[in-house]
């Protein structure tokens, strides 16, 4: 898992709970599996730009309102 995905998929729960969404209906509403959204939100795996706005729609915010603050990451590991 890197820095930055565990960052958005923090960002995206957040989102989402401050809603009133819970996992599931997100999942639904988004057209993904609810796995899928688990993975996400616990940074797990990356997604697309497509899927960051789909989710930002859903949550009805803008895509960058869920994209981790860059002053976060002063120090990021080397890519790979």
């Amino acid at each position: 898992m890197s820095h930055l995905s565990l960052a958005l998929g923090r960002n995206i729960r957040a989102s989402r709970k401050s809603v009133g969404l819970s996992q599931e209906a997100f999942a639904l509403k988004a057209k993904i599996d609810r796995s899928y959204m688990g993975r996400i939100e616990r940074g797990e795996t990356n997604i697309t730009v497509e899927l960051l706005f789909q989710l930002a729609g859903v949550i009805g915010v803008t895509p960058e309102t869920l994209l981790p603050n860059p002053n976060e990451f002063d120090e990021l590991p080397p890519e790979r």
